[in-house]
């Protein structure tokens, strides 16, 4: 049952790339506004990412958070060249390498995870510790998002949109995985808790991605939440970590590839989407005529 989780969560990841490429377009050119609910390109996007995000909660009650969450890591490659293709343009040399460089890095730590499938177990009281950390970094990375432009700020805003997604994912988990088969156990708290952590992520993926750094922006938010979640399996869930002390060079290889590929999509130059296009050609053309007439 644990690979059919993988391959429903392999598809679930790809939709979600896309919907997430689609949304950082209409993103880049509305801001992270309630403009935003006007644009059907937007909305479509939405769509296709929810499927995948839904696709990925079946998956959850199928295979172990710890497995489930790196197969989201391997879209990065996806992702970036798909953005670049919505601007017109082909990825660019450093966007390929620095997304196979974050993809590896991170697929190369969760390789080192045992994957042994457990009945997730969590109660209230840690729930609600839980919640209340993921706000706490919520929480820091706005107040140093905004004394920051540029990469920086598209990254530390997508390090507070992965800890939610990250929340997200670990709640499913506890709800799908600890079914058993008894639907009963959906009338839960944890169930209603869902719907909302999942809309603040959506809220602050927007924020991160209106930025203009997509490739950063997204990498962030791969590497926050699977990171988040493989520690709250095994802190909340009780799911297993590593044990063997021969892990731990190779996760520091992996972790310094990791930030690697991180620091180069960083340095990449911000996308613009057509409509920003457009009004700088107007702009330029309206400046072009008022020194024709002087």
């Amino acid at each position: 049952m644990t690979w059919v989780g993988l391959v429903i969560a392999l598809a679930g990841a790809l939709g979600y790339a896309f919907g997430a490429a689609l949304q950082q377009f209409e993103a880049v050119a509305e801001g992270a506004s309630l403009r935003l609910v006007r644009r059907p390109r937007w909305w479509i996007g939405g769509v296709i990412g929810f499927t995948g995000a839904c696709l990925h909660a079946v998956a959850l009650s199928f295979a172990p958070l710890v497995a489930v969450q790196p197969i989201s890591v391997a879209t990065l490659v996806f992702a970036v060249p798909l953005a670049a293709l919505m601007y017109g343009r082909r990825p660019y040399k450093a966007e390929i390498l620095g997304s196979i460089a974050v993809a590896v890095g991170l697929l190369w730590l969760m390789v080192l995870l045992p994957t042994h499938n457990v009945t997730p177990k969590l109660g209230d009281g840690a729930a609600i510790g839980f919640i209340a950390v993921i706000g706490v970094i919520v929480l820091a990375a706005e107040l140093i998002a905004n004394r920051l432009r540029g990469p920086g700020k598209a990254l530390i805003l997508s390090v507070g949109a992965g800890a939610v997604t990250a929340s997200v994912s670990t709640f499913v988990r506890a709800v799908g995985g600890g079914m058993q088969g008894d639907w009963g156990r959906l009338l839960h708290w944890f169930t209603l808790a869902v719907p909302v952590l999942l809309v603040c992520a959506v809220v602050l993926l927007q924020r991160s991605y209106a930025v203009g750094y997509f490739g950063v922006a997204y990498a962030g938010v791969q590497v926050v939440d699977p990171i988040t979640s493989v520690l709250a399996g095994a802190i909340l869930l009780g799911e297993p970590l590593p044990t063997n002390p021969s892990t731990a060079i190779p996760a520091v290889l992996a972790a310094a590839l990791t930030i690697g590929g991180t620091i180069t999509l960083s340095r990449l130059s911000p996308d613009h989407s057509h409509p920003v296009q457009v009004d700088a050609t107007r702009e330029s053309r309206s400046l072009t005529a008022t020194s024709d007439l002087v």
